[in-house]
């Protein structure tokens, strides 16, 4: 499953990346997200219930940060064991630019799940997935007090949350 966004932030590029570093506002900001904490300075830890609509299950699991440059982009690799539905992973390239006083976030995202996930079928899954990121970043945007806009890809042009 492959998922992608662009979303500019009426804010600078170092007080987005600042944001994307903090552990409180990551986990406030994910959804179904009880625990988010730095265990070394590449690596969080992270619990995360995922409401998939027919079941709500909790994965517990680890966020790899690799190929980081500063303030610019980074590869992001989690693997979360869901207790019975089993495993589901993911993998992120996130780039920062600038666009004036504004900062553009862009992320192509895949991911992939246990046969016991994927049962309850792609199409579910994937929207739960997009449902999950989206709601993140509306969230995120406001935890930092700023305001977002999200590129519509049938548009080509961003707009308001």
């Amino acid at each position: 499953m492959q998922f992608g966004g662009r979303y500019r932030f009426k804010a600078s590029r170092l007080h987005i990346w600042a944001a994307l570093n903090d552990a409180e506002i990551l986990k406030n900001t994910i959804p179904g997200c009880t625990r988010i904490v730095w265990i070394d300075e590449t690596s969080l830890e992270a619990v995360i219930t995922v409401d998939l609509g027919v079941a709500k299950p909790t994965f517990s699991g680890i966020i790899e940060m690799h190929d980081v440059t500063p303030a610019v982009s980074y590869t992001l690799f989690g693997y979360g064991k869901g207790g019975l539905l089993g495993h589901a992973h993911g993998r992120a390239d996130v780039t920062l630019t600038d666009d004036g006083d504004d900062c553009i976030l862009a992320f192509i995202a895949e991911g992939g799940a246990s046969n016991a996930i994927m049962k309850f079928g792609k199409k579910l899954i994937g929207r739960s997935a997009q449902r999950v990121i989206d709601h993140f970043f509306m969230r995120f945007a406001k935890a930092v007090d700023v305001d977002m806009e999200v590129l519509d890809p049938d548009s080509g042009r961003f707009t308001s949350t």
